[in-house]
C-alpha cells in the first residue's frame, strides 16, 4: 500500500520531487563530483592543560550553521549543484546553512582544527561529522559541547535503540550518529573478472603496486586482524595488532600497497592507480553511477569493519541550538530515506526503511543500507582503545602510512 506524503509542505515537496525522478541510485548519485586532498596525518593531541569554555550562542541572533562533513555525504541536485535535503532545512527554519566536504580522514581534519579546539576558538563549523573513535577524542579532550535535546525532538522519538548509548559517550550527550557504514574491499569488475572474496587476495603478486588501503587506522588493520583471524571487537592487544603491522609494512614496503588515502582513494580507483582496495561500503556505489559499473564491493569473507560517523557541536561554535536543530532535520525518516537513497550508507533513524520502500523498494532491501542480522554478524566494531594504545598503535600505523 502507497503511504501518504507527510504534512510538512517542505518534506512534501522533496518527496514529491524524489518521486517524479523516481528516485534510484543511477539519477541520485548522477554528478557528484570527486575530490579530496592525499594523505596527511596528525599527531595525536596530549589533551593536557586547562579545559576549554564553550562558546556563547549566538543562535537568536545569527540564524547561520556551518556544517563540516565527508565527501559523497548527502543529497546533491546534479543540475544546480545545491543539496535538496539543506535547502529544505533552510526554507522551513529560516536558518541559512553553510556546507563543506572538509573532512577527508578523521586524523587530516583534527590536524587541521585541533589547535583551536583546545584553546577553545571557532573553528569555522558548528557541527562536524566524525567516526566513533575520534569523536570518543573530541569528549575526551573538552572539545565538545554537550547537546540539548528540546531542541532535537526527533531524535529523542526515532534515534535507533542500539544506538541510544555508546561506551565513548554514555547518553549520547555530546553525539549523534549522522550515518553507519562498513570497511570491506572492492576491485575493478573489468580488470579482475574473478572477483576477490578476502584481504589476502589483494596481496597476490599480479596486483602489485595497484593496491589501495584506507588512512584510517581501523578500517586498514581492523579488515587484516580479522584476515589474519583476530575478532577487532573482542579480547586482543599488542601481540594481534603487531600480527597485522608485519603484514601492512610488508606489503607497504614491497609496494604491493600503493596508495594510503582518505576519500580521495576514489580517484585512484577511477583513474586505475588501483584496481583494488580496501574501501567504504557506500562510497563504491556512488562511484559505480558517477564513473560507470566498474567496480565491486564485499564484505571480505572474514569480515569487514563496521563503524558510525556522528554529529558533534566543536566546543567554539557559536550557533549551537541552529546546529541541533539541523540534526533534528535529519533525525525525520523521510529526509533520512532521502539522504540513504544518495549517500548508500546506514541511517540511524526508526522509520527510515518504511520510507525508502515508497521512494524505492530495491534499495529498502539493499543489505549495505539495511543490514539484516547476518550481514551484521560478519562485521565487527573496533574495540575501544585506550589513551596509551591510541597513540602508540596511530603512531606506528603513521609511521609506515607516511612513508608509501
Amino acid at each position: 500500500m502507497s503511504r501518504p506524503l507527510p504534512e510538512d509542505p517542505f518534506i512534501r515537496s522533496l518527496v514529491q520531487r524524489a518521486r517524479a525522478a523516481q528516485v534510484n541510485r543511477r539519477h541520485v548519485l548522477q554528478g557528484m563530483g570527486v575530490g579530496a586532498a592525499a594523505m596527511t596525518l596528525a599527531a595525536c593531541s596530549t589533551g593536557t592543560g586547562d579545559r576549554p569554555t564553550a562558546a556563547t550562542d549566538v543562535s537568536d541572533t545569527e540564524k547561520l550553521v556551518r556544517w563540516d562533513n565527508w565527501s559523497f555525504y548527502l543529497d546533491v541536485d546534479e543540475d544546480t549543484g545545491e543539496y535538496p535535503s539543506l535547502e529544505a532545512f533552510m526554507a522551513e527554519t529560516g536558518i541559512e546553512a553553510t556546507y563543506a566536504e572538509a573532512v577527508d580522514d578523521n586524523n587530516t581534519y583534527y590536524g587541521k582544527v585541533k589547535d583551536q579546539l583546545q584553546l577553545g576558538q571557532d573553528i569555522g563549523a558548528d557541527v562536524v561529522c566524525l567516526t566513533d573513535w575520534m569523536a570518543a577524542r573530541m569528549i575526551r579532550f573538552g572539545y565538545t559541547q554537550e547537546l540539548d535535546y528540546s531542541n532535537m525532538p526527533n531524535v529523542t522519538a526515532n534515534l535507533v535503540p542500539a544506538l541510544k548509548d555508546v561506551s565513548f559517550d554514555p547518553g549520547r550527550k555530546h553525539t549523534l550518529p549522522w550515518q553507519g557504514g562498513f570497511a570491506g574491499i572492492a576491485w575493478n569488475k573489468d580488470e579482475l573478472p574473478g572477483g576477490l572474496t578476502s584481504v589476502s587476495d589483494l596481496w597476490d603478486p599480479s596486483l602489485k603496486g595497484r593496491v589501495g588501503v584506507l588512512s584510517e587506522m581501523r578500517d586498514t588493520l581492523g579488515c587484516i586482524m580479522q584476515d589474519l583471524g583476530t575478532q577487532i571487537d573482542g579480547d586482543w592487544g599488542d601481540e594481534e595488532f603487531a600480527a597485522a603491522m608485519d603484514v601492512f609494512r610488508t606489503h607497504v614496503e614491497s609496494g604491493q600497497i600503493r596508495n594510503i588515502k582518505g576519500n580521495a582513494y576514489t580517484e585512484d580507483l577511477q583513474n586505475k592507480d588501483t584496481i583494488a582496495a580496501i574501501v567504504w561500503s557506500g562510497d563504491i556505489t556512488i562511484l559505480n553511477f558517477e564513473a560507470g559499473d566498474h567496480w565491486e564491493f564485499a564484505i571480505p569473507s572474514k569480515g569487514g569493519t563496521l563503524w558510525n560517523d556522528n554529529f558533534l557541536v566543536p566546543i567554539g561554535s557559536t550557533h549551537k541550538t541552529n546546529a541541533e536543530k539541523l540534526i533534528n532535520h535529519y533525525y525525520d525518516p523521510e529526509i533520512a530515506a532521502i539522504v540513504a537513497a544518495y549517500v548508500n550508507f546506514i541511517p540511524p533513524v526508526v522509520g527510515a526503511k518504511e520510507a525508502m520502500m515508497e521512494l524505492d523498494p530495491e534499495l529498502a532491501e539493499d543489505q549495505l543500507i539495511f543490514p539484516n542480522d547476518a550481514t551484521l554478524a560478519n562485521a565487527h566494531v573496533f574495540r575501544s582503545l585506550d589513551a596509551a594504545e591510541e597513540q602508540r598503535y596511530s603512531a606506528e600505523f603513521q609511521s609506515v602510512g607516511l612513508g608509501a
